[in-house]
C-alpha cells in the first residue's frame, strides 16, 4: 500500500537536496540563513510523521517554526544567481515546443483525478493500493512525479539535477511567503481552540441592537472580510466568524437559511483576501513570480473589485437569506 507519509518524506527530502544547494551557492550573500530556512522545512516534513503517530514529541516543530520566522523577519535568507539558460535560448525553447509546454502541467490534475476516482478501488492481497482516506493527496504527489517525468522527456533533459536546481530559484524567488497560507491557516485553528470567536460573538451580541438584521448581516460579513485581512485566509476566518455571530445570530436568532448564509459569509471572506498581502499565495507569489515592480499590484488591481464583491454579498445575504 502507498502511504500518504511516503509523499510527505519525498517532499520534505526535495527541500534538503535544495538546502543543500542553497548552502554551496556563493552567489547568495545569505546562503546559510537560506539553507537553514527551507532545511528546517524539509526536516519538519520527515519528523512530523514521528509526531502524528505519537513516537516523537511536537515541541521541536513548533520550536523550528520561531527559528524560520526569526530567519524570515530578521531579513536572513536571500537569493541566489540562478545558473540558467538566456531569455533568448527560452524564447527559442517555447517557440519550438508550442504548446506541448501545457503537457506536463495538465498531467498533474489528470493523474490526481485518476487517482481519486479509479485507482482508490483497487487492491492487491486485498490491500488498497493507496492508503484509505488518502487518495487524493497521493494522486497529487504521484500526478507530480508524473509530470516531472513527462517533462524530461518532453525536454530530452537526462540529468536530474537540472529540475532540481530549478525548483532551488523558485524557492528562492518566492520566499518565505510561499509558507505564509499554511502557518495563518493553523493560527486560525489556534484562534477557534482559544475561544476567540466565543469572545467575539460575546462583544457582538452587546453592541448589536437585538432586532437589527441588516446591522447583523453587515457585521458578519465585514467581520469576515476583516479578519481575512488579518488573517490571509478565508477559511480561518470563518470559524471566527461563524462561532461569533453567524450561526448564534442570523442562522439561531434571525432564523436565516444555514447554507445561504454560511457560503455568503465565506464569498465575504473571499473579498478579504483579494486585498491583503498576507494572502502570499494569491497576491505576493505571483508578483515575485513574474518580477512585477510593484509588489502590491495585484492587490491595487484587485481592491475595487473586492469592494463591489462585499457589498453585492452583503444585499444579497440581507434579501435572499431570511
Amino acid at each position: 500500500m502507498i502511504k500518504a507519509e511516503w509523499f510527505y518524506w519525498l517532499v520534505g527530502l526535495s527541500f534538503l537536496v535544495m538546502a543543500a544547494q542553497m548552502v554551496t551557492d556563493r552567489s547568495n550573500p545569505k546562503r546559510f540563513g537560506t539553507g537553514a530556512f527551507w532545511g528546517l522545512i524539509g526536516a519538519g516534513f520527515i519528523y512530523s510523521s514521528w509526531v502524528v503517530t505519537k513516537q516523537a514529541p511536537a515541541e521541536p516543530l513548533g520550536a523550528a517554526v520561531l527559528v524560520m520566522a526569526v530567519l524570515a523577519g530578521f531579513g536572513f535568507t536571500g537569493r541566489g544567481t540562478p545558473r540558467t539558460t538566456t531569455p533568448e535560448e527560452r524564447a527559442a525553447s517555447a517557440a519550438r515546443l508550442g504548446n506541448k509546454l501545457f503537457v506536463p502541467a495538465l498531467t498533474i490534475p489528470v493523474v490526481a483525478m485518476a487517482c481519486a476516482i479509479g485507482v482508490k478501488h483497487l487492491s492487491i492481497g486485498g490491500e488498497p493500493v493507496l492508503q484509505t482516506g488518502s487518495e487524493t493527496i497521493l494522486g497529487l504527489g504521484l500526478g507530480a512525479v508524473v509530470a516531472l517525468v513527462v517533462g524530461m522527456v518532453l525536454l530530452r533533459e537526462k540529468r536530474l539535477s537540472v529540475p532540481v536546481q530549478s525548483g532551488r530559484t523558485m524557492l528562492e524567488a518566492m520566499g518565505w511567503a510561499m509558507l505564509l497560507p499554511q502557518m495563518l491557516a493553523t493560527l486560525g485553528a489556534i484562534f477557534q481552540v482559544s475561544g476567540v470567536g466565543g469572545q467575539v460573538g460575546k462583544l457582538a451580541t452587546a453592541v448589536l441592537p437585538k432586532d437589527s438584521l441588516y446591522v447583523a448581516v453587515v457585521v458578519y460579513c465585514v467581520g469576515m472580510f476583516a479578519f481575512t485581512l488579518i488573517m490571509g485566509n478565508a477559511f480561518a476566518a470563518f470559524p471566527v466568524m461563524t462561532a461569533a455571530v453567524g450561526w448564534p445570530v442570523l442562522i439561531g436568532h434571525f432564523h436565516g437559511n444555514p447554507a445561504a448564509v454560511l457560503a455568503l459569509g465565506m464569498l465575504a471572506g473571499f473579498c478579504g483576501t483579494l486585498v491583503t498581502p498576507m494572502a502570499a499565495n494569491f497576491n505576493i507569489v505571483p508578483a515575485a513570480l513574474l518580477e512585477l515592480k510593484d509588489q502590491y499590484g495585484p492587490i491595487k488591481a484587485q481592491l475595487p473589485t473586492a469592494g463591489i464583491l462585499l457589498g453585492c454579498n452583503i444585499v444579497i445575504m440581507a434579501l435572499f437569506a431570511f
